[in-house]
């Protein structure tokens, strides 16, 4: 009786000290939106009325300058969850598998309609990433935080079990252990570029007359529907946020999470997303700190592949030094950044090969086929009616210089473009010899930052899937090594690069994806029962699964 009642009574204690440990670390939540660009009340448009965006906004962080890698979704959401450049880890055309949401499809048969810079056709495949590359939530996980994905992944590779305690629709916060810390994302696609066609019969709640345009659309009609369609979609996009923030405060965690909220890219319209332009890399980007409160508008630059860092810094958990962003939040906070990098390679099925370096008053530009059209003609966007009308309105003549140059038949070597007076980037001074130091300064950071991070670009992309998968067959992980020593798990992986998850159950089944697989982190002791154990690589097959019953 005696023994039992220490037992109970160490218990209580053990579970008083984690509740007191789990209280004292703040939650995260990140709200990722599809396609929009900067489009807000709190950058100065007032076009959508977004209430629920402008209440979170008037406690918090607003960012500027801040920017994605690439201008579009799967290499941007790659450089989100590993810390890294796209065109560093190989993730950066667009788009290499159906691994889209979730756990991923893991199935890599049927056509692609992708072909590399020599025209050569390539197959679906799940990048390979460089061995120390991870999914910075596993650095969470390893901390004790309970890590949800709801649900959209794109990464370019399928997602690890390894990276989230829940994947899915049904992932949330709410799922975790009492008072355990948590780090959650839910993404909104209803801003995405597809709603452009797919909301046709809902009701615009935005006035197409109303509507801004840039120089470079046409006024018309079309164009103004459309325009008018993708601020209305920004409406629907804040109740969806404000019921999301309704979760959080019943619930009782508002004050004790960051939140953040930004998009993936810039907006779903023409000369938007899939552009080095700031029109396709600038985004909004909001930051609750819930210990502060204060609306403060910061102007340092912000690239995606700082978001890790800056998720590690604010929870105190060590940043690994592979990592290729600056903390810009927390303990560990870095100073500001002197230069944006962007890319972009494959979109679909159209191929060309750019880079972008922006800074506070420049943007410059490096084109590697300049004998290619400006314009890329992605059959994707065609669905969008002011696409077509625009094309039409090109073959007819009827645009103006600012509308006719993003159709321009060939490219210049090198752009330059003066933010202040020339914010659609529409007037390429590269020759201009009043700004040649400037271009020159440009121009170095660009083949420094190349050089450091060991931009890849230069590969076809056939070759290179060639080295990820030879001879068209996905690597897969090795099986782990398990020892068991007086109940002491320890788990090796024979796989470099690889991590390790297990389950523990008191049942005998064939566990799947959705099963609750742990990190395995560090040893672990165990007493009874079935222990299901894999390793799990970027880009590999999982290793077969061993059962060890106990």
């Amino acid at each position: 009786m005696m023994k039992n009642q220490k037992k109970h009574f160490a218990l209580i204690i053990l579970i008083f000290i984690s509740n007191i440990i789990f209280a004292q670390k703040p939650n995260i939540l990140w709200i990722t939106v599809e396609d929009i660009s900067p489009t807000l009340s709190m950058y100065g448009d007032s076009t959508s009325k977004t209430p629920n965006l402008d209440e979170l906004a008037s406690e918090s962080l607003i960012y500027t300058e801040s920017y994605t890698t690439v201008g579009v979704c799967s290499p941007s959401r790659s450089s989100l969850i590993t810390g890294m450049y796209p065109v560093s880890i190989g993730t950066h055309q667009m788009r290499t598998g159906k691994d889209v949401f979730g756990w991923g499809s893991r199935n890599y048969d049927g056509e692609s309609n992708a072909i590399d810079v020599n025209g050569n056709p390539i197959p679906l495949y799940s990048v390979v990433t460089p061995s120390e590359v991870k999914c910075f939530t596993e650095y969470l996980r390893a901390a004790g935080y309970y890590c949800t994905n709801n649900s959209k992944t794109d990464y370019q590779f399928a997602a690890p079990v390894t990276a989230w305690d829940q994947n899915g629709n049904e992932a949330h916060w709410k799922n975790r252990e009492k008072n355990q810390p948590f780090f959650s994302v839910f993404n909104f696609d209803v801003t995405h570029e597809s709603k452009m066609w797919l909301h046709r019969d809902k009701p615009l709640t935005v006035d197409p007359k109303k509507v801004p345009l840039p120089p470079y659309f046409p006024d018309t009609y079309t164009v103004r529907n459309d325009v008018a369609r993708n601020y209305s979609n920004i409406e629907l996009l804040d109740i969806l946020i404000g019921n999301l923030l309704d979760e959080l405060k019943s619930d009782g965690l508002y004050d004790s999470t960051y939140i953040f909220f930004f998009s993936d890219h810039g907006g779903p319209l023409p000369r938007g997303k899939r552009s080095h332009y700031e029109s396709g890399l600038r985004v909004p980007m909001i930051i609750r700190n819930p210990f502060e409160k204060l609306q403060t508008y910061v102007h340092d630059p912000v690239s995606f592949v700082d978001i890790a860092p800056t998720i590690l810094s604010l929870l105190d958990v060590e940043i690994p030094n592979h990592f290729q962003g600056n903390s810009f939040l927390g303990e560990k906070k870095d100073k500001p950044r002197s230069f944006i990098f962007g890319s972009g390679d494959r979109f679909d099925e159209t191929y060309d090969r750019v880079r972008t370096v922006i800074s506070k008053d420049y943007i410059y530009v490096k084109n590697y086929h300049i004998d290619r059209p400006a314009y890329k003609d992605v059959l994707y966007r065609k669905n969008i009616d002011m696409t077509n009308e625009m094309l039409r309105l090109y073959k007819e003549g009827k645009l103006n210089d600012d509308q006719l140059y993003w159709y321009r038949q060939s490219k210049t070597k090198e752009e330059f473009y003066i933010r202040s007076t020339d914010p659609h980037s529409l007037n390429n001074v590269i020759n201009d010899l009043s700004y040649k130091s400037q271009i020159n300064k440009h121009r170095k950071a660009l083949r420094n930052w190349q050089n450091k991070i060991n931009d890849i670009g230069h590969l076809s992309e056939k070759d290179h899937l060639e080295s990820m998968w030879p001879k068209g067959i996905q690597p897969i992980t090795k099986k782990p090594h398990i020892t068991i020593r007086d109940q002491l798990v320890i788990i090796k992986s024979k796989t470099k690069g690889a991590s390790n998850a297990y389950i523990f159950s008191d049942k005998n089944f064939v566990p799947n994806l959705d099963d609750g697989w742990m990190l395995y982190h560090e040893p672990f002791k165990i007493n009874k029962g079935y222990l299901y154990i894999k390793s799990t690589r970027l880009g590999y097959q999982d290793s077969e699964i061993i059962k060890i019953e106990l």
